[in-house]
């Protein structure tokens, strides 16, 4: 049987060290300060992009999708390093045109197995199928084994998307969630512990098994995380509850002061 590999967007927010152990391919997207462009990750981290967020002068950021070109580099170069499959997992494509550009590129290989798979979602959203694709991927599942077990992990509602309290500099903090490749809003608070608190319950409304928390530099998220292993229903491992620093894909979206969260929920009986 032979290797699959597995490839995401910067959009996931899966962290360099994360993508590494788990042999995962992040292909950058594009972040913009005015005239200057980077490739989040690459030429821009998600610390020194954060620290430009939050300077006073600087340009607002606006993010594109990589071209068809730079995907088809990297599926081609996982290839190269012994894959006979891939699985790529995208940012949703009613928030980017990311999909379309992996699947442009996908259609330039017609003789290489890839399997896309639209994750409906951004940030760990995305994120928790990618890392979940890569860990059936290190069990010999092949590749369309794991695209078809993301799909009906999302497809059959287990994975939540991304539920955020957003830190507004305005009166009210409106609480957001990603569901089927959709932003809504779901509530309005008027303080920043009140929209914490409505957060949680979002979250928590199911038992889940696996937590990835999300922040934008919120200085209160190490107690957000405690918050949410104490409250789980049935309790949860504090090991499968991760924090992750949304990065400059998703951030210019949000803003700083966001915290929130995406879970793999408990399969039910």
């Amino acid at each position: 049987m032979g290797r699959v590999a597995i490839v995401t967007d910067s959009a996931s927010d899966i962290e360099p060290a994360v993508a590494a152990r788990h042999g995962i391919v992040v292909v950058p997207l594009i972040v913009s300060f005015g005239s200057a462009s980077y490739r989040a990750g690459v030429d821009l981290t998600t610390e020194a992009f954060w620290e430009r967020m939050v300077t006073p002068d600087a340009p607002f950021p606006t993010t594109a999708a990589s071209s068809p070109g730079v995907f088809k580099e990297a599926f081609e170069a996982v290839f190269a390093d012994g894959a006979e499959a891939i699985v790529c997992v995208t940012v949703g494509s009613t928030l980017s045109g990311t999909y379309k550009s992996a699947g442009v590129a996908r259609d330039l290989l017609p003789e290489r197995e890839i399997h896309l798979v639209d994750s409906r979602s951004a940030s760990m959203g995305q994120g928790l199928l990618t890392i979940l694709a890569a860990e059936l991927a290190a069990t010999g599942v092949p590749a369309d084994g794991i695209a078809r077990t993301i799909e009906y992990l999302r497809k059959g509602g287990r994975i939540s998307g991304a539920q955020a309290a957003i830190g507004s500099l305005l009166g009210v903090k409106p609480i957001i969630s990603i569901k089927d490749g959709l932003v809504d809003t779901v509530d309005r608070v008027r303080t920043r512990s009140k929209a914490r608190e409505r957060a949680i319950e979002f979250i928590l409304a199911d038992t889940v098994e696996r937590i990835a928390i999300l922040h934008t530099v919120s200085p209160d998220v190490e107690a957000f995380r405690d918050e949410m292993v104490r409250r789980a229903p049935g309790g949860i491992d504090p090991a499968r509850v991760s924090i992750s620093l949304i990065g400059p894909s998703v951030g210019p979206h949000l803003g700083p002061g966001a915290v929130g969260a995406a879970v793999l929920k408990k399969r039910q009986a």
